[in-house]
């Protein structure tokens, strides 16, 4: 059985595009409200909940995290910068799991992964602050063969793969090469003792395939099931997702 965490960031997104001033993350007008965004995909299914606490807070916010890690009854996941603010935010709060992953001003979105390699201090000091309070550090990582090696070397128990580019190819020339790509990641992962995820631009329609890859343990979905719940609401999106994952 392969888990689903569901990122609720663009929920996030759709309040801000309103009530970024309003002074308040909930309540009274506010909505929606990505805390009883993520309450309902419990109910529905989801095996954990994904939040991205960018420094710039352009989504989601810090009051949101804290509803969060009171409210969530399965797994809360936190996405973060490898920085000192965020680090020591992490320790603070005390997710399940924190997620390290590149952050750019200049992006609307998380694209490609941290470069472990040319970071590997602050990685190191980052992993090492969250094993110390027992909090499971992943990095979202590139499918390549020095990123992985060395996750597994600075001690971080998990990693999520980054899917972008193969999502990216799918209806092109590259898929192919992408997919290989990936399962040749799974598979080095895996014989490293690390616990392998994976998410970007997973959807409806490539989870046939991406479910195929070996040894996955959890996949990291937000934008597909926050665009389906448009028209079918979160519950039946979340629950045609986890059919899809595990049919």
């Amino acid at each position: 059985m392969i888990l689903l965490g569901l990122n609720i960031d663009h929920g996030a997104t759709v309040r801000q595009a309103r009530y970024r001033a309003a002074g308040a993350t909930h309540g009274g007008a506010v909505e929606p409200d990505p805390v009883a965004l993520a309450l309902a995909a419990e109910q529905a299914g989801a095996d954990g909940i994904t939040a991205h606490l960018r420094e710039d807070r352009r989504h989601v916010q810090d009051e949101d995290i804290t509803r969060l890690r009171a409210q969530v009854t399965t797994r809360l996941n936190l996405e973060m910068a490898c920085t000192p603010e965020m680090t020591a935010l992490a320790l603070a709060i005390a997710p399940d799991s924190v997620c390290l992953v590149p952050e750019s001003r200049e992006e609307i979105t998380t694209e490609g992964g941290l470069d472990v390699v040319k970071h590997r201090e602050r990685v190191q000091a980052c992993v090492d602050a969250m094993n110390a309070a027992g909090i499971k550090t992943s990095l979202f990582i590139d499918p390549d063969a020095p990123q992985i090696e060395l996750a597994a070397k600075l001690g971080a128990p998990w990693i999520e793969l980054h899917t972008g580019a193969y999502a990216n190819a799918y209806f092109g020339a590259g898929r192919a090469a992408e997919f290989e790509r990936l399962r040749r990641g799974c598979e080095l992962g895996h014989n490293l003792g690390l616990t392998v995820n994976a998410g970007h631009g997973i959807n409806y329609v490539n989870i046939a395939e991406v479910r195929t890859l070996p040894h996955l343990h959890e996949l990291n979905i937000g934008h597909s099931i926050i665009s389906r719940a448009l028209f079918t609401g979160i519950a039946k999106a979340v629950s045609e997702m986890k059919a899809r994952l595990n049919p």
